[in-house]
Parts: C-alpha cells; structure tokens; sequence
C-alpha cells in the first residue's frame, strides 16, 4: 500500500489524476475509483458492519422487509442488486459501500465536516481493473462478453439473481464494483460507484490490506483542508450540486456561511 501526504493543491490533483493516461484510447481514462473520508483514521466500514450485533444475519431480513415496505413505484424491478442499490441510497445498511468515479467529488467528501478540520482526512484510490482480474471466471465471462469494465445492475443479475449465489461464485472473498441505477440526479451528479464483497462479513478495509498493489491513500493535511474547501465551492463541486433539493442547499448555506476559525475537536466517536 502506498500512502502519499500532499503538501498543496496542485500536487493532491497530480496524485489524483496520476496514471489516468489510457495508451490504448489515447484519452485520459483513470482505471481508479475514489473514496473522499474526512478523517484519514476512519475505517473502511459499510453500514451493515456499524449496525454491530450479528449483522451478517441481519443482512436477509433487513433487505426483505425493504422490500416488503417500499412503496409501490419502486417495485419496477424485483432484482436484488437493485433492491440493494435502493437501500444503499436511502440509508438502509447494506454491505455496500459508496465509491465515484471523480476525484474532485471524493475531495468535497473529505472536506465537506467542518467539525473535522483539525483532523486529516484522506482519499482512498483503488485501481477497480486490477480488483476485477482476481474476480471468479463467471464473472469475468461477464465483462468480457459485455467489453466493460465495471458491473451494471443487469450484469450482475445474469450471473447471481441472489446474494447467497453471489457469495458462492467463488471460495474465496473478492470484491467488485459497479455503476448503480440512475435513480435520482444525487447518484448522477456524485458519479457514483458502490463497492460490494462475497460476504457480508468481509470488510474491504481488511481485503485490500490483504492486496497492497491495488490501492493507495492520498491524506489531506488538516492545514490544507481550507484551501481545498474554498476552490471546490469556487468549482461549484458543493453539497448544493451534490444533493439537488432543499437539503442540500441548506447544508451547503450552512457550511458556506459558516466563519473560519478554531475548530474544536471531535470526539472519538465512530461517524
């Protein structure tokens, strides 16, 4: 694993955009995928795992009884991975975990707490082209007969119409990423991507540990977050775009207008 700790703005987007160029195409096509955390100490944990307990078994009753209790014009579609998808954007806990695709989304998330400014935060980069060559041989047919390079819903769907027969693809823990539905202008604008294990149990934090070559940390000195903050809002890249609707405009107005100074600690509390 290699862990870069930038020194200013221009080098945080040099290590970003870092090996972007694709040869092949000649365009600039990174092969990454990007996770903005605002406090470089926080784990890389799905909700699922935070609701503690026995929250493997929890997994199958949780995402049914969504089923069973979301209103009728989201039931279009009876397939898992979009079921899935759905509770991961609504705060269901789910083994997912949020991904983008853009580098300045995943710096708004890193710098978007004001109450974490005094802590550094961080941006995962994981290489999703490298997680997807160690994935099982069903799998791999699938993105070769499809010429992609992450999964769809529909993908997904052809080759595992269950979670139980997702986690049996292969005896061993892998990881994948896919784009989810367009389900409202939020997953557009964020360019999202969620992260999904064979397991409910495996947490992706421990599998890439395992697998160092496929990722790097970029931390963001906590002197260095007000910069980021104020060139980000000057790009328009704010909770504002981030979260269409009034929501997101008040917590954008929110942090905007919010005076510059002494940030206490937060406690040590998980997020």
């Amino acid at each position: 694993m290699e862990e870069i700790r930038v020194r200013s703005w221009t080098e945080l987007n040099d290590q970003l955009y870092d090996a972007s160029y694709n040869e092949q195409i000649g365009r600039i096509r990174s092969p990454h995928v990007f996770r903005g955390v605002s406090c470089a100490t926080y784990p890389l944990t799905t909700s699922l795992h935070r609701l503690g307990g026995d929250f493997a078994r929890m997994e199958q009753h949780l995402l049914r009884n969504f089923r069973k209790y979301a209103p009728r014009e989201y039931r279009a579609s009876d397939s898992v991975w979009n079921w899935l998808a759905l509770g991961q954007h609504h705060g269901l806990p789910t083994r997912l975990l949020d991904w983008t695709f853009s580098p300045q989304v995943a710096m708004h998330f890193a710098t978007a707490r004001l109450e974490q400014f005094a802590r550094d935060g961080v941006i995962w980069m994981v290489d999703f082209g490298a997680v997807h060559a160690r994935l099982p041989a069903p799998l791999l047919a699938e993105m070769e007969a499809e010429q992609a390079n992450v999964f769809t819903v529909e993908m997904l769907q052809r080759r595992s119409q269950t979670l139980e027969q997702f986690d049996a693809l292969d005896g061993e823990t892998f990881a994948l990423f896919f784009e989810p539905p367009s389900l409202d202008e939020r997953i557009v604008n964020q360019y999202a991507a969620f992260a999904v294990m064979s397991s409910p149990e495996a947490a992706m934090g421990d599998w890439l540990a395992a697998h160092p070559d496929l990722y790097r940390r970029i931390v963001i000195p906590a002197e260095l977050k007000w910069e980021i903050r104020d060139k980000l809002d000057q790009a328009n890249v704010t909770e504002r775009v981030l979260f269409p609707g009034l929501d997101g405009l008040s917590a954008w107005l929110r942090r905007y207008y919010s005076p510059r100074g002494e940030i206490p600690l937060p406690d040590e509390r998980h997020p």
